[in-house]
């Protein structure tokens, strides 16, 4: 049988096209390297916030690909550093997904922090070990972005605490390891360092003439490429500042920048786009700026073969795809010295490293290639070599299985990994603490008057009908069981167990009966004014349940409701509704059991109260003859 793994990817969607402000490298390693799982035989699902209200909630999008919308926040676009607040409603719409879908996952692979959020989260509700790649890391990005960086400033602590509850941690470069242990004290032994990749059947040497005729571009001029996400960080003004530079020196090249969030570069609705033409204009270079917007990936080929150079300067770079694909198309780089692109890069050889912000320096090194026609030649042949040998996918692919494996292997293996089922019982332990002390918060009083309306009832002669779904069911002939055995030692009552037509436990008296299916047929059936509906669910599917619900208040029935967190319908038909401040399905049962418990002992202390009082008011009572004194005797 295929493993299956679990993708998470929260604002970067495979299917999402590239250039925007969010869209870029994350999408490409999640597609590239779910293609390359699929292929060695692992089921792959990845699961991505739906931004859309039109986008269906599963795709089916190569052979052993799924791609599943997951409910987080409004069906729109929003950046990602506003999507925080929506995780903890990816983390319950994805394990709500799993359970419907009965799926057992071996593995989640969460890419950046708010992914690792909720693998976290399926990793203590479901027991699914997870490994992440963090694509940036907020403490480097507060370094070089300072103000200018959007997210939340909890995203530290946040990262602070995956990198501790991870299996394992995926760096992309060795800068990343270096960074995830000097910031994050990581241990060393706990990172692998596995690069991104290139896709050779997308990405490969085309003629220059060729290229250029494809795009209608002079096949004599220089010709620069720039081509990626379009945000300040990526250095794109660096770019034409230091193509200002080369202008003055009286050499001629045309810059070509590819990106954006759309097709049609828009200075109005994008600011970056309008920051950019600005910028041209102050350098005097706005007629050899060609902002050419988004393109689609089969068109990206050719404007990197189209190009003499490719230049990427952003601040900071975690690793960086791109250089990989102007590689791969036997085009020379010049990159900053930082990150990804310096390991990716080797400077001399297959292109040069720059410091970022520094347009001067940049000036330099293109006017360099230029004016070196044998350089670049050499640069081409070992940036083939290079790339092929080290960078392709399936190289990934099979760095990345290796590590899927290890991680997968027999959990007892070490005394470490002992330790760390030790902690995982402990904090299990923990969070049904938190639960219940949270539930006693809020339902003591609820489950007093629960209590008063089942005696209330039982007084007066109704029945009580108890349904329990899924897991629930078994509690709830748990309860109808306890009922009868306590209720059965007041010989005010003669409760006798009796299964009349195959439905279920019931009481003579009271009628207490379970029910698990056709919950609505059995009110049709058996509820009558007065009677009292008691629902126990700790799953998500109420269908049956609502419409039964609905029912017993049109028969003004009185209706109990015990459940998990957030069931607004309870709320609605329910006199009474005891909701457990919980999304775990295992906590909520727990917690359903100890209610359940409470309300027999309450519903026996109140039995026993009246079975005295009618006691005592017996043995007040004026004797009349020999045989009533008896009984008075026998009673005391």
């Amino acid at each position: 049988m295929k493993k299956r793994i679990a993708f998470i990817s929260e604002h970067a969607s495979p299917l999402a096209m590239l250039g925007g402000v969010d869209s870029g490298g994350q999408n490409v390693y999640v597609g590239e390297l779910a293609k390359q799982m699929a292929k060695l035989g692992f089921q792959v699902d990845i699961f991505t916030r739906r931004d859309h209200k039109k986008l269906p909630e599963v795709i089916f999008w190569m052979p052993g690909i799924r791609v599943i919308h997951v409910k987080a926040g409004p069906a729109e676009v929003i950046p990602k550093e506003h999507l925080l607040a929506h995780m903890k409603q990816f983390s319950e719409q994805m394990m709500q997904f799993i359970r419907q879908e009965n799926i057992s996952y071996a593995l989640i692979h969460a890419n950046f922090f708010m992914s690792a959020m909720v693998a976290e989260d399926l990793k203590e509700a479901m027991g699914i070990p997870f490994v992440v790649t963090f694509h940036a890391l907020g403490y480097v990005r507060k370094i070089h972005q300072r103000e200018m960086d959007k997210f939340p400033v909890e995203r530290l602590a946040i990262e602070e605490r995956i990198v501790k509850k991870a299996d394992h941690l995926i760096a992309e470069c060795p800068q990343d390891k270096e960074d995830l242990i000097s910031y994050y004290a990581a241990a060393p032994d706990k990172i692998s360092i596995i690069p991104c990749g290139f896709n050779p059947q997308e990405f490969y040497p085309i003629d220059k003439q060729l290229a250029r005729m494809v795009l209608d571009l002079d096949p004599h001029e220089h010709i620069l490429l720039q081509l990626g996400r379009m945000v300040p960080r990526k250095g794109v003004d660096n770019v034409i500042r230091g193509l200002g530079m080369l202008k003055r020196k009286g050499i001629h090249a045309r810059l070509i920048i590819v990106g954006g969030e759309s097709e049609v570069p828009d200075p109005v609705g994008d600011p970056e786009t309008a920051r950019l033409k600005q910028i041209a204009r102050e350098e005097k270079v706005s007629s050899l700026v060609i902002l050419a917007g988004r393109k689609k990936r089969e068109m990206l080929k050719y404007y990197y073969a189209a190009a003499d150079i490719f230049i990427t300067t952003p601040w900071y770079e975690p690793f960086g795809i791109t250089p990989l694909e102007a590689m791969a198309c036997g085009i020379p780089v010049i990159g900053s010295d930082v990150g990804g692109i310096k390991y990716s890069v080797q400077d001399g050889k297959t292109g040069l490293l720059v410091p970022p912000k520094d347009p001067g320096t940049l000036s330099e090194k293109i006017e360099e290639i230029l004016c070196n026609p044998k350089l670049a030649e050499k640069m081409k042949r070992r940036s083939l070599k290079r790339v092929n040998s080290l960078f392709t996918w399936n190289k990934v692919s099979l760095l990345m299985n290796r590590l899927y494996e290890e991680v997968l292997s027999p959990y007892y293996s070490t005394s470490e990994n002992k330790m760390q089922t030790l902690t995982l019982i402990e904090t299990a332990f923990e969070k049904t603490v938190e639960a219940l002390i949270s539930s006693k918060q809020l339902l003591a009083i609820p489950i007093f008057n629960a209590a008063s309306l089942i005696c209330n009832c039982l007084y007066n002669h109704k029945n009580i009908l108890i349904l329990g779904n899924g897991r629930s069911a078994t509690q709830s002939r748990i309860f109808a069981n306890d009922l009868i055995k306590q209720l059965s030692q007041f010989n005010t009552y003669d409760y006798q167990d009796d299964r009349r037509g195959g439905q279920g436990p019931l009481m003579s008296t009271s009628d207490i009966a379970h029910y698990e299916n056709n919950f609505a047929e059995r009110i049709k059936s058996s509820g009558k004014q007065g009677d009292l509906l008691l629902c126990l669910s700790s799953g998500t599917d109420f269908s049956d349940m609502v419409n039964a619900m609905k029912l017993a208040c049109k028969r003004q029935m009185v209706c109990i409701a015990i459940m998990g967190e957030n069931v607004e319908w309870a709320a609605k038909y329910a006199e009474i509704s005891l909701h457990i401040p919980s999304f775990n399905e295992r906590h909520i049962q727990e917690i359903h059991m100890h209610i359940l418990n409470t309300l027999c002992e309450l519903i026996e202390i109140n039995f026993s109260a009246k079975n005295n009082e009618e006691n005592i008011n017996r043995l007040m009572a004026p004797k009349t003859n020999e045989t009533d004194l008896r009984d008075a005797r026998l009673a005391i």
